[in-house]
């Protein structure tokens, strides 16, 4: 190990006067690390951090002197920590801490090194290892000035060289000697050679590595002088001389970062391939090793007196490049920067050196790379321009366009674009001739741009560049992008690109068609970490703007493409990914701000975010209409860049071969892919334009469309038009005998079947025009319509027209379903599913008929969508309208096209949710006619939020679509090869879009708020398309109105619409549930630090003991089938909130819950004995009057109970009471009143809360009993022994008046009950709370998928509940312990779900009380206000509007059914 450390160099070694022990603070992080090494042996590295304790044996003996340096005492401790004899540092000073004149102080520190070493008696001059380390700094810009760039001149003295960032100096030295351990074994010197280079600045030159070779050649020989006598004194070698010096220049002009630091880079591989080759490196006893020590900003803060946390991790730094191989050694890094300290290996035991680094200069490294073809070939049958010039730009056509140009940035410029794989430096050069965007070089068959496309089209198109050089040169011509340029340089290059085009004599500036393409933005991205506002996004799109309102006011005839900032957060996988061989110190100087920060970093998602408002800034900025203004202009953004995924290898590795050397620049394979993209976005239609480009993909030229060959903008898409890119449009060789075998051309019959959404009902209408949403759009609607075509008007019909030109059935125009333009769509408005079966019948019966229609060989389409209508009149007869009688209808229907019609795929469609309707009517009370809520879809818009009705509506609206589901899985409709029934899920869930006040976007729908208008059709069509094509098991059921969906196409693998078959689909069996438990995913089981003394601050596992009173349905009477007919169990175990049999896997009950928090917790009952009940103090048949008595029941328990603590342990007391009083107020309503029920339980509170310390008592509110019996629909018959329980319910029939009052005496103790959360009385204590759970509040039936009453939830008797119905019970009132105060659950949930357990919030980790959900006693109960949406509106006005309204739906419904008023005036779909 190295005895000897001697330091030369500039200021950030100079001797600081600093004591030992501020030096001895910085070095606390040294003990832990690189444990067990020492001289000679070897052992496992240990991580080490910088922060730790102090290393017991270092900086020991006397305090160092004044020339001692906290950079050398780090270097030394460290190596002291593998040889503890190492000896003090020393210090020498140069002459001078300014600049020199000349380079003599370098050598006068070697004399006095070897001089001073010599002397040293503790040192053995011969045999003693020797580390030497010599800073430098070399900063003259010689090198990097561009050959045109370059004067003559001579420096005023030898050795001095002008520095960048306002430091001057070649060698500015001061030294310091550290002399270390004793090994005598060998006569030899080993010196390290550690350079900063500082501040290199660069200009573009073509031969910047000639010059950069002969710029370090020229600093070598400076210090040639210095290596030569340490060679020499140190192992008697010759001394030989470097090249002579270069002539040193100065650059004419301010030099760009990219060149800054590919020629900082290239200076550094420079000079390791320099060392490595020189005779420094031939001896055994002497090299010389370059450490790349610190980044190009790392300087800055040392050029004065640096700090010494600065000094100090310089060094730590300076030790981790030693241990690093050359060649592989990590960037250079700021001093200030932490990272951990390496250690030596096992495997690599050595400080490194060129030759056991098997270093390998960059030269023997090149691999020749075959040469890649990036041609393609443009094979469009239609190449002509059109018969006139144009005059409009939303009719050219590619062979109009004669001019292109292109502004931009290095990517634009085409920097490094022709590059070999290893040649860095020629980054700089700008390959213009390649540019994807305006590269003419060649032609296409051999170079792939824009412009040698459109040159297929127009070989006389001009404006091309060729060649390389700057933004200057002549072969740039209209190439006007600057490398390093953003956003705010754009109208620069406008103004000079509009000049050049005035002014060339190649162009006709007034009637040439222009192409212009404008790319920028990854410069501003890349340093808005530095300057947040600068870069800002307003910024951003405000400067394109500038640049484009320059092109819109000067130059005629344009078409500009502004392509969108690309996704560039995806170069952190290049940069991070090791197996790939990039030049990290130049992606990471390029674009700091996407590579320096961490990967959930805040910074990094601030950065994604810009990212994206870049984007949506540039499309808000063009969908303005601002440069639509004009017949001959326009502005298209083009979106292939939006999301960019990195190209990969086969192995699944970043593909460099797709970016230039530096790996930041695009190779000739990216600049052709991204021509290729460019050029298909161009043909796309505004809308539908690929935003994701597969790089990976061959190059592939797309044709105009031969009926709409023109370049797409925001205006000749016509309407509300689509784009089907699908090349194979034929039908199948011969007509297919299976539904499974069937291609769209094969389609030769369309129909559809539904209500006023189907019939098109307000498609057409305009945003005021209320009374037109009468008007039926039959030719307009989503699966029937044929109006047009679908260049400007997308519907399933118009997109199989596309396939099949001979296609029939659809609709055209306006009118009811007997008009003869309805044709198949047989829909009607208000339809129910009811009146589902009529239509079918009539359907049939016209295509028996209509000779248009072969009923037996053609293949038709039939699309279904039904249920709107009846959900907005279920809550005028439920039973009417149930799950199960819609099933029944929509199955009857089904069968009927199953059995009579031959060569059918029926699409089923799932209807549009209540919610969504709700929220688009509710929320514009401005647009929408809201007072007409109840004529319009009563039961869906007229409930309140958060309402019973609403509730169960929501209940109902699933059942139906289980009910669509399960009929489709069972299978009924495939068994005939001819026939299929599939279920189309893109209806299932709506993303609406939301204006910037929050509000849903009313542009989608008709002037009603209700029916969707052509817009929302158009979305409704392609994504049934999409569906159509899709898979089942894999098909969208989520429709975002917002979202661009493009049109998919067949493929050869799959060019059949899809069927459960040639899915390879199953149909999902139902799985049998195995027991009721619950899976627990809560990840904090902690309890308080503390045991707490407030229930506030009460967490689940500080729960010690839990405890219930109530009555048979907490001691789960019946929760399990008995062995006797006459006698149920007490199934205590499994009551809802005391059982604790088995584990909550198995069983889910709320002390199951709580024994994953506390796996000791007391007082659950077990099985079902007595003896096992614990603290159950329940009783069959208890009413509210015997609660007291069950209170003090259980206060003596406790006391007597001697595994628990009375006055410490935290209980939770669950008390659930008052169906027996229900079940028997009938008999005496004076002992039974509200008031009575109250006053008990006020009374068994009170003794609660003077007897018991430390308690958090639930008070569950009591069931809507009436509900829950009727809601059973008389499917389950109570037993005699149940009604005797119950005689108020036996006693009551449905809506008389008994039934009445006891409803509302039911509601009376739900109110009553409810109070308890705020009594003033229970809150005197720190330890006690009562708050009301009201979970039952709302009681709603629980239904099975046919939507009938699911008696799975109930005992034998029809009263009680099962075992599924306690699970169900103990989840609701664990959630609802969960829930603030005031904003808890009040209705159950009673669907079946392993998962619905809430878990405690970190931020919230408590029960809540009144108090922790920081809601006072009077802001905690709201009355019920009138609906929200509900704003007043001018008298004048609203009558009008209900007049019209009324008489608007009367039309539309036609003959109705009779019942009460208000609701069968409803009508929606």
């Amino acid at each position: 190990m190295a005895r000897v450390i001697f330091m030369q160099g500039s200021s950030p070694t100079h001797c600081s006067k600093v004591e030992t022990n501020k030096a001895q603070q910085w070095l606390a992080w040294l003990k832990a690390g690189c444990e067990g090494y020492a001289l000679g042996r070897e052992q496992q590295p240990h991580s080490l951090t910088l922060e730790g304790s102090v290393l017991k044996d270092g900086l020991r003996g006397s305090r160092p002197g004044p020339q001692t340096s906290p950079l050398s005492l780090v270097l030394s401790d460290i190596i002291r920590h593998f040889n503890s004899s190492v000896l003090r540092s020393m210090c020498f000073p140069g002459k001078s801490l300014v600049p020199l004149d000349d380079d003599k102080d370098l050598w006068i520190q070697a004399r006095e090194l070897v001089r001073s070493m010599k002397e040293n008696l503790e040192l053995s001059f011969q045999n003693d290892w020797k580390l030497i380390n010599v800073f430098f700094s070399n900063a003259s810009q010689c090198h990097l000035c561009s050959s045109n760039q370059q004067v003559n001149h001579r420096l005023g003295s030898p050795g001095l060289v002008n520095a960048g960032a306002g430091s001057q100096g070649n060698v500015n030295l001061t030294c310091l000697i550290s002399t270390f351990s004793k090994d005598r074994k060998q006569n030899s010197t080993w010196a390290f050679l550690v350079s900063y280079l500082s501040q290199v600045t660069s200009g573009d030159s073509q031969c910047a590595g000639s010059l950069t070779n002969s710029h370090v050649k020229y600093s070598m020989d400076k210090l040639t002088r210095t290596l030569d006598y340490l060679h020499q004194e140190f192992s008697l070698s010759s001394r030989s001389t470097c090249s002579p010096p270069a002539e040193p220049c100065r650059c004419s002009m301010e030099t760009s970062k990219l060149s800054r630091v590919v020629m900082q880079w290239s200076y550094q591989k420079t000079w390791e391939e320099l060392l490595a080759s020189s005779k420094y490196s031939e001896q055994e006893s002497f090299t010389v090793v370059f450490q790349p020590l610190f980044s190009e900003t790392a300087l800055l803060p040392l050029l004065g007196e640096p700090p010494l946390q600065d000094l100090i991790g310089l060094a730590l730094n300076l030790w981790n490049s030693m241990m690093e191989p050359a060649g592989q050694k990590d960037e250079p890094f700021s001093a200030k920067e932490r990272r951990p300290m390496k250690c030596p290996t096992q495997e690599n035991p050595y400080l490194f050196t060129y030759r056991n680094s098997n270093y390998l200069p960059s030269s023997s490294k090149t691999q020749k790379m075959p040469e890649v073809r990036e041609g393609t070939e443009v094979n469009c049958p239609d190449k002509d321009p059109s018969d006139s010039i144009p005059t409009s730009v939303h009719r050219l056509r590619p062979a109009d366009i004669k001019v292109i140009g292109a502004m931009g940035d290095s990517l634009t410029a085409g920097n490094g674009a022709g590059s070999k794989p290893w040649n860095l430096l020629d980054v700089l050069t700008e390959y213009r001739g390649l540019s994807w965007s305006v590269g003419g070089d060649q032609n296409i068959s051999a170079v792939t741009t824009l412009a040698n496309i459109l040159r297929e089209f127009n070989p006389s198109l001009t404006g091309f560049s060729v060649g390389t050089g700057k933004e200057s040169s002549a072969g740039a011509f209209l190439n006007q992008a600057v490398a390093g340029d953003r956003a705010e340089h754009l109208s620069t290059q406008a103004r000079k690109l509009v000049d050049l085009m005035k002014n060339d004599s190649r162009i006709n500036f007034q009637e040439d068609w222009k192409i212009i393409t404008l790319f920028i933005g990854c410069n501003d991205l890349c340093g808005f970490c530095d300057d947040p506002v600068r870069y800002s996004p307003q910024n951003f799109t405000g400067n394109i703007g500038k640049a484009l309102d320059i092109l819109h006011a000067e130059v005629p005839r344009a078409f500009v493409n502004l392509v969108l900032v690309l996704e560039i957060i995806g170069l952190r996988e290049l940069f991070q990914e090791e197996k790939v061989s990039c030049p990290r110190l130049i992606l990471r100087s390029l674009c700091p701000c996407v590579l320096k920060f961490d990967d959930n970093s805040t910074e990094l998602a601030s950065l994604i975010e810009m990212n994206k408002k870049y984007q949506e800034g540039t499309y808000q900025l063009v969908e303005s209409g601002r440069y639509d203004t004009r017949e001959d202009f326009t502005v298209v953004v083009q979106p292939f860049f939006e999301k960019v995924d990195i190209p990969k290898t086969l192995e699944g590795l970043p593909d460099s071969s797709f970016f230039a050397p530096d790996c930041f620049h695009f190779s000739s394979k990216s600049h052709a892919r991204a021509a290729s993209a460019l050029w298909h976005n161009m043909l796309e239609p505004v809308g539908q334009k690929t935003t994701e480009h597969n790089f990976e993909n061959n190059i592939h030229i797309t044709c105009p469309d031969q009926v709409w060959p023109f370049l797409s903008t925001y205006k000749n898409v016509q309407g509300h038009g689509s784009w089907l890119l699908c090349r194979d449009r034929a039908p199948s060789a011969s007509p297919p005998t299976s539904v499974h075998a069937l291609r769209p051309a094969d389609i030769q019959v369309v129909a559809a079947l539904g209500d006023s959404l189907t019939a098109g009902n307000g498609i057409g209408s305009k945003p005021e025009d209320l009374p037109d949403v009468a008007t039926q759009y039959r030719g307009l609607s989503y699966s029937s319509g044929g109006d047009g075509s679908l260049k400007n008007v997308t519907t399933l019909p118009n997109i199989f027209r596309e396939f099949n030109g001979n296609l029939t059935g659809y609709a055209v125009g306006t009118g009811s379903a007997n008009d003869t333009n309805a044709f198949l769509n047989q829909a009607v408005p208000g339809a129910k599913a009811e009146e589902l079966v009529h239509q079918v019948q009539t359907l049939v019966q016209r295509m028996k008929t209509d000779q248009r229609v072969n009923f037996h060989e053609d293949w038709k389409v039939i699309t279904v969508l039904i249920g709107g209508s009846d959900l907005c009149d279920y809550c005028a007869d439920s039973n009417l309208y149930s799950a199960a009688n819609f099933f029944d209808h929509l199955r009857n229907a089904l069968d009927i096209l199953h059995r009579e019609v031959p060569r059918a795929l029926v699409n089923l469609v799932d209807f549009m949710s209540p919610s969504v309707i709700r929220q688009v009517f509710l929320g514009n009370p401005d647009k929408c006619p809201v007072q007409q809520a109840s004529v319009l879809c009563n039961c869906v818009l007229s409930p309140r939020e958060n309402s019973q009705e609403l509730a169960r509506l929501e209940v109902v609206a699933q059942a139906y679509q289980n009910s669509m589901r399960e009929l489709v899985e069972s299978g009924r409709y495939d068994t005939r090869e001819d026939f299929s029934v599939v279920l189309q899920p893109f209806f299932y869930n709506i993303r609406l879009p939301v204006l910037e006040d929050g509000r849903p976007d009313t542009s989608f729908f008709a002037p009603d708020c209700i029916h969707p208008n052509q817009k929302f059709h158009s979305q409704l069509s392609r994504a049934l398309w999409v569906n159509m094509l899709q898979p089942l098991g894999r098909k969208t059921n989520t429709l975002d109105l917002a979202a661009a969906i493009p049109l998919s196409c067949p493929t050869q693998n799959d060019p059949f619409l899809r069927t459960y078959q040639n899915s390879n689909y199953t149909y999902p069996a139902k799985p049998a549930i195995e027991n009721w438990g619950s899976d627990f995913l809560c990840m904090d089981w902690s309890p308080s630090n503390s045991v707490p003394t407030s229930v506030h601050k009460l967490q689940p596992a500080d729960i010690k003991v839990v405890a219930a009173l109530g009555d048979s349905l907490t001691t789960a009477l019946g929760a399990q089938p008995s062995n006797s007919s006459d006698l149920l169990t007490r199934w205590r175990g499994l009551s809802w909130s005391i059982g604790g049999d088995g584990v909550l896997e198995i069983h889910s009950t709320l002390p199951n819950i709580l024994k994953k928090f506390n796996p000791h917790i007391l007082g659950f009952s077990t099985g079902t004995q007595e003896e096992t009940m614990g603290l159950n103090a329940a009783v069959d048949g208890a009413r509210a009057r015997d609660m007291p008595a069950q209170a003090w029941d259980l206060v003596e328990r406790m006391k007597r109970s001697p595994e628990m603590n009375l006055e410490k342990d935290w209980k939770l007391i669950t008390l659930f009471i008052g169906v027996n009083d229900l079940c028997h107020y009938c008999e005496n309503p004076e002992a039974h009143s509200a008031e009575e029920y109250v006053r008990h339980l006020q009374q068994t509170l009170d003794i609660l809360y003077e007897e018991l310390p430390r308690a958090f008592i639930n008070v569950v509110e009591v069931m809507e009993l009436a509900v829950l019996h009727q809601g059973q629909n008389g499917k389950c018959a109570m037993p005699l022994a149940a009604q005797s329980n119950c005689t108020c319910l036996r006693r009551s029939q449905e809506d008389s008046p008994e039934m009445q009052k006891l409803k509302q005496v039911n509601w009376n103790f739900q109110s009553g009950v409810s109070k308890f959360s705020y009594w003033h009385q229970y809150m005197q204590r720190e330890d006690f709370a009562v708050v009301v759970q009201p979970f039952f509040q709302n009681t709603l039936v629980p239904l099975n998928d046919r939507g009938d009453a699911d008696l799975t939830f109930f005992a034998e008797d029809c009263f009680h509940f099962s075992e599924r119905g306690h699970a169900e019970m103990a989840i609701a009132l664990w959630n609802n312990m969960l829930e603030p105060v005031g904003h808890k659950t009040t209705s159950n949930n009673f669907t079946h779900s392993r998962t619905k357990l809430k878990c405690p919030s970190p931020e919230h980790p408590y029960f809540y009380t009144l108090r922790n959900s920081q809601l006072l006693p009077d802001q905690a109960e709201e009355p019920s206000n009138v609906l929200s949406w509900a704003v007043p509106v001018a008298a004048g006005l609203g009558l009008v509007v209900g007049v019209g309204v009324v008489m608007v739906w009367k039309a539309m419904r036609g003959p109705y059914r009779k019942g009460p008023p208000m609701s069968l005036t409803t009508a929606s779909f």
